[in-house]
């Protein structure tokens, strides 16, 4: 008796949803990335929860981190349609969404869609097409539809756009608008690797016998799998003191004096959903705030703008996002 009063007991948490087979999903197009990606385990867990949560991502670092590679080897582990479209400064917006071609035969136009028709569409390069170009992206990436002609087309689900751009070579580029930038949930920055993560890539390709990388990655979930995992994790448990928790993050962004500009709702609902992908990549049907803090730095650093007088300093959006995030009470 004195055994089992002096011995914790301990606390099973029995799940409300059944996250197994989300799990070894993930956790399968994990294993099929990490046959070619070093030392990014980071960026490819925002990859997976940007896509639980249908959210459009943006990918920025140096050429050469293996950027594009990513998304094209994630492309690869889902049985879905796939589109890459690289952006240059002559690119009219056509050219991506496609345009009405008359055909003599029925004495009638006929419309021809674009690359962008697609479920999951790399977008190399953003920032180097032009506004005319970037604008047709916004309806399409908000409502995920388009309308040429006054008709109305509607995207396949699912649909996401992942984006790359370059943040080094400026010339030929446009900056991305703030209103397109707002479209995009998550704005994942790309560092050099680790020296060992290096020497392992250069070990790879050393040993690689017929040169292809991506050979060995196979396809391990279809669109079908995709489309349950996405409701499971909108169904994922939110209490509502963390609700208030995103809130106060989002709002600190509109009261901080090195900010010239504040993040907006969006990115408050950005985070909620962001935060369900992460839960749901953890095995769990429910939000904790360490959630919220993973999603709030990639949800909000491209959506506020720094105070002039900062910037010149060579304070950064990411820096200053931890800064509040640090600053606000983490709910018990």
């Amino acid at each position: 008796m004195e055994n089992e009063l002096n011995e914790p007991t301990a606390i099973h948490f029995e799940s409300r949803l059944d996250m197994s087979e989300l799990s070894q999903g993930m956790d399968a197009i994990r294993t099929e990335l990490k046959k070619v990606i070093v030392g990014q385990d980071k960026v490819i867990d925002y990859l997976l929860a940007a896509m639980l949560a249908n959210g459009h991502v943006l990918l920025e670092g140096v050429p050469g981190v293996a950027k594009t590679m990513a998304v094209k080897l994630l492309a690869k582990t889902l049985d879905l349609k796939f589109s890459r479209i690289q952006f240059t400064p002559d690119l009219m917006p056509a050219d991506i969404l496609g345009t009405s071609i008359f055909d003599l035969k029925k004495s009638e136009f006929e419309f021809h869609p674009g690359p962008v028709f697609a479920n999951l569409v790399l977008i190399d390069e953003v920032n180097r097409a032009p506004a005319k170009t970037q604008a047709a992206l916004f309806e399409v990436m908000d409502e995920r539809q388009i309308t040429i002609d006054g008709k109305t087309y509607t995207m396949e689900t699912p649909f996401l756009v992942m984006a790359t751009q370059n943040p080094v070579e400026q010339e030929g580029t446009y900056r991305l608008p703030e209103a397109q930038l707002d479209r995009f949930m998550f704005k994942v920055l790309i560092d050099y690797p680790a020296l060992e993560d290096e020497f392992e890539i250069i070990r790879r390709e050393h040993e690689a016998v017929d040169g292809d990388k991506t050979a060995d990655v196979n396809t391990v979930v279809d669109g079908a799998k995709l489309s349950v995992y996405k409701t499971l994790v909108r169904s994922i448990v939110v209490e509502k003191h963390l609700i208030e928790y995103i809130a106060c993050i989002v709002q600190s962004t509109r009261e901080n004096p090195f900010l010239y500009l504040g993040a907006s709702p969006r990115a408050s609902l950005a985070i909620l959903n962001a935060s369900k992908g992460f839960a749901a990549l953890r095995g769990r049907d429910f939000v904790t705030p360490d959630d919220i803090k993973d999603s709030a730095v990639v949800v909000l650093q491209h959506r506020i703008l720094v105070s002039p007088e900062k910037e010149m300093e060579g304070v950064k959006a990411e820096e200053i996002v931890k800064q509040i995030i640090d600053s606000v009470d983490v709910p018990r």
